[in-house]
């Protein structure tokens, strides 16, 4: 919404700061980062007030969860949200139609999670909208921002697949690339929901893959660094480097109050909507086979639970002592801190092979 101030400026300095993408992505980090620190505190009051106690623990889950994380409220993803949207609307581009789909789909799967925790809460159990409506639901988000996306490609990129490292390969999936793109968006949506299972272990990793995948896209975005790197160039998409600063900063303001012990939980609402936004940023920019590897984490995560109960059902026997596989190392006797330290360090990893993607011709 600022940006437009350049358009009714005398052209100085000042106000043209306001054209760089650069600039109004940093702005909009602090925009959210400082109303995260502002709305944090009294929003988790009001959480814990209504909810009374707290997000209902799994009693299938590891027993030390029903002592320690007890009586903690949800929905703190409320406040990522928040940060998120205000602040993308304020420094973004609003006539930009990548922003718009990926803030579409964020908002969307934030309310299907947003359903669902209330579901948890006011019936006290962890059981909240079933999941068949909650698929039924997101892969109509999914289909539409990916009709959206492809509708704004350039005509040699839409309804392709790109390859990373091989730069002259697109594969023409034809209308076949808009149910792939739904399993992108819903896919990605649901592994950051499963990895959501310890205090601060998502968070950190989802802004690392956006951090990673917001510079892509602002690579991909100018037409001198695609000519440089060799990767394709989808104009506009550029845009989202602002989306995506505002979702770090969002949820730096989440961690202040999510670091252990945690104060809130994100739940669904922040854990959909971030996975969704995800896989709708890979999406826009055509690296979807690099979220993969960006957000190799979360793919571990969702294999491990796919894995477990595939293997369950033939055998009767367990690969993992609990899935999702973070479970699996408490049950080891691994410490949360520990556990998820080690899992930031691998996302920072990930992203940096993710990268390399970009160079590697």
């Amino acid at each position: 919404m600022l940006y437009w101030l350049t358009q009714f400026s005398d052209g100085g300095d000042f106000f043209n700061l306001f054209r760089y993408i650069t600039f109004r992505a940093g702005a909009a980090f602090f925009t959210a980062l400082i109303f995260g620190f502002i709305f944090g505190r009294p929003l988790i009051d009001q959480l814990r007030k209504r909810q009374g106690r707290g997000q209902p623990i799994r009693d299938d889950g590891p027993e030390s969860h029903l002592l320690t994380k007890q009586g903690t409220p949800t929905m703190g993803g409320v406040l990522i949200l928040g940060a998120l949207v205000v602040s993308s609307l304020l420094w973004a581009r609003l006539d930009n139609p990548y922003v718009w789909m990926v803030l579409f789909v964020t908002v969307g799967f934030g309310a299907v999670g947003f359903a669902d925790d209330y579901a948890k809460v006011s019936k006290s159990n962890t059981k909240g909208v079933s999941g068949r409506i909650r698929l039924l639901i997101g892969f109509t988000i999914a289909g539409l921002a990916a009709v959206w996306a492809s509708w704004f490609h350039p005509e040699e990129l839409s309804f392709r697949l790109a390859f990373p490292v091989f730069k002259d390969v697109l594969l023409n999936l034809w209308w076949f690339f808009v149910p792939f793109a739904m399993i992108v968006i819903v896919g990605a949506a649901n592994a950051v929901n499963l990895t959501d299972g310890l205090d601060g272990l998502a968070i950190m990793p989802v802004m690392i893959a956006a951090g990673t995948l917001g510079v892509i896209a602002y690579a991909v975005g100018r037409v001198d660094f695609t000519e440089y790197l060799d990767v394709h160039y989808v104009p506009g998409t550029g845009e989202i480097l602002v989306f995506v600063a505002a979702l770090i900063g969002g949820g730096l303001g989440f961690l202040w109050y999510n670091a252990p012990p945690a104060a809130v939980f994100m739940g669904d609402t922040g854990s959909l909507a971030l996975g969704g936004a995800l896989g709708a940023i890979a999406v826009a920019i055509k690296h979807e086979i690099v979220l993969a590897i960006v957000g190799g984490l979360f793919v571990v995560e969702a294999l491990s639970v796919i894995i477990q109960v595939l293997y369950f059902k033939r055998t009767g026997k367990r690969v993992f002592l609990m899935a999702p596989i973070h479970h699996h190392f408490e049950k080891r006797g691994w410490a949360e801190p520990q556990i998820v330290i080690r899992f930031w360090i691998i996302a920072v990893i990930l992203a940096l092979i993710g990268l390399a993607t970009l160079k590697l011709r």
